[in-house]
C-alpha cells in the first residue's frame, strides 16, 4: 500500500484539488496539447495556464516538451495510479462497511413478522 504521508501524494492531491487542473488532465488524456490549447477552454491568461501546468509538472502528472516556440504537454499517469492505490484502501473500507450494513438489514427483514395475506388474493380491499 502507498505510504499515507508520502510527500509525493500531498503534491498529487494538491494538484488534483483545482478544477482547472483536473480539466487540463482530462484534456491531456485525449492526447498531447500546447499550453495555449490547455488554456483555451478557460478565461485565463497563458501565464495563469502556465502556473497550473507547473503545479501538474511538479506533481509528475504531465511532461512538457519545447518544440521551437511551442510548449507541448503530455499526460504522465503514474502519479494518478499512486493516488488511486491510496484511495482504493478507502474504497475497500466503505465496501466492507456497506456489505455489513446490507447483511444487517437483510437479517432484520428476515426476522420481521410478515403481514397477513389478503384472503381474497387481489391485494385490494
Amino acid at each position: 500500500m502507498v505510504e499515507q504521508h508520502a510527500p509525493h501524494l500531498d503534491t498529487v492531491f494538491h494538484a488534483l484539488g483545482d478544477a482547472t487542473r483536473r480539466q487540463m488532465l482530462r484534456d491531456l488524456s485525449r492526447g498531447e496539447r500546447s499550453v495555449s490549447q490547455l488554456a483555451e477552454p478557460f478565461a485565463i491568461s497563458l501565464a495563469a495556464a502556465s502556473k497550473h501546468i507547473k503545479v501538474l509538472e511538479q506533481a509528475g502528472m504531465i511532461r512538457r516538451e519545447v518544440r521551437g516556440r511551442t510548449h507541448l504537454c503530455r499526460l504522465d499517469p503514474g502519479p494518478l495510479a499512486s493516488a488511486h492505490e491510496w484511495l482504493a484502501a478507502y474504497e475497500r473500507f466503505w465496501t466492507d462497511r456497506l456489505d455489513a450494513l446490507d447483511r444487517l438489514l437483510r437479517e432484520e427483514d428476515a426476522r420481521a413478522p410478515k403481514p397477513p395475506k389478503n384472503p381474497e388474493g387481489d391485494g385490494h380491499e
